[in-house]
């Protein structure tokens, strides 16, 4: 036996170990920078995973270490699981930003996901990007996608969910970022989140279109804010008929009074669906607020469930077989 083959039988002992008793998962590809695992980049094990693989789910997991490299997860793969050895040590981690050579925002992302039904665990996305323009950490044009225990790094925008109607659900995750750094069209529900704002600006820029009912909805998350932020808003619709809503979720003082803005447009007021329920702290008090938010009342708020918001034609529910609680 190979010393490399001795060391990656030794790994997957000590992690079967680490989870007995938990679960009885089983690891079909293993990324390791240190060269002991299946691959040593996270890029080279996605290509390796069958398209369309009829066999069911590919679980990739990957050794702490930071993986400095862009990396896209096709529409032909699917039904993929990449679980992190650990939040803060797993880090897949780039650098692009809208104003190198003309990139523009979209092309700027550490991680895409365009496959659908992928789901990611324990580890961290980043752009590490100094702010000089949008810089993308994670992009999403899958639908059925999950991430929990996840960290998104990054300053203006941070996480895109870049596809109409695409379902993307997130759980005891840490978002961070400057401007507009949740923002996109896409149904996405935040459950137990940390929203963290690194300046004064703006939290959420949806870009929900007219006949989508669901756009951002956090619940039971907490928004925190960095030294001298004082002025924040919790969003600005990027189009017309922006949907968010923030419901059990704590606000802190560094939230704008008015808590919403309307990107400059006065018509954008009588078309964004811009709600809150049952907040609270300091920032979470009502009376300030912009004239065209809505507040909604308990019998209002009964139909924003997650079983509800992410059903869409097929009834998905990101809750039936959860196998982790964090």
């Amino acid at each position: 036996m190979s010393l490399n083959k001795f060391h990656l039988l030794v790994l997957l002992l000590l992690l079967s170990l680490s989870t007995f008793g938990q679960d009885s998962l089983k690891y079909d590809i293993v990324v390791d920078r240190n060269g002991w695992g299946d691959y040593r980049n996270l890029q080279e094990a996605v290509e390796s995973v069958r398209a369309f693989n009829p066999a069911g789910i590919t679980t990739i997991f990957i050794m702490d270490g930071v993986y400095k490299e862009k990396v896209e997860i096709p529409t032909h793969i699917c039904n993929l699981r990449i679980i992190g050895q650990s939040i803060e040590n797993t880090v897949v981690n780039f650098d692009d930003h809208a104003n190198i050579n003309k990139m523009g925002t979209f092309r700027t992302y550490t991680f895409l996901i365009r496959g659908n039904d992928i789901s990611m665990e324990n580890l961290t996305i980043e752009n590490s990007s100094l702010p000089l323009g949008q810089a993308v950490a994670l992009h999403v044009e899958g639908d059925r996608i999950i991430f929990r225990k996840c960290r998104f790094l990054g300053h203006q925008d941070t996480i895109y969910t870049g596809k109409e109607a695409s379902r993307i659900y997130f759980e005891n995750c840490y978002i961070e970022g400057t401007t507009d750094f949740i923002f996109g069209p896409s149904t996405c529900w935040f459950e137990c989140c940390e929203v963290h704002c690194k300046k004064n600006s703006y939290i959420t820029a949806a870009s929900t279109s007219q006949h989508i009912e669901f756009g951002y909805i956090f619940n039971n998350c907490k928004i925190t804010v960095g030294k001298d932020v004082n002025r924040m808003y919790l969003g600005r619709p990027w189009r017309a008929y922006a949907m968010t809503l923030f419901m059990n979720t704590e606000l802190p003082e560094g939230v704008r009074p008015e808590g919403w803005h309307n990107w400059g447009k006065e018509e954008n007021e009588k078309t964004a669906r811009y709600m809150e329920y049952n907040n609270t702290g300091v920032g979470s008090k009502t009376g300030n607020r912009v004239e065209w938010v809505k507040i909604l009342t308990s019998e209002e708020a009964r139909k924003y469930t997650v079983e509800n918001v992410m059903k869409g034609s097929d009834n998905w529910n990101p809750l039936v077989n959860k196998k982790y609680k964090y």
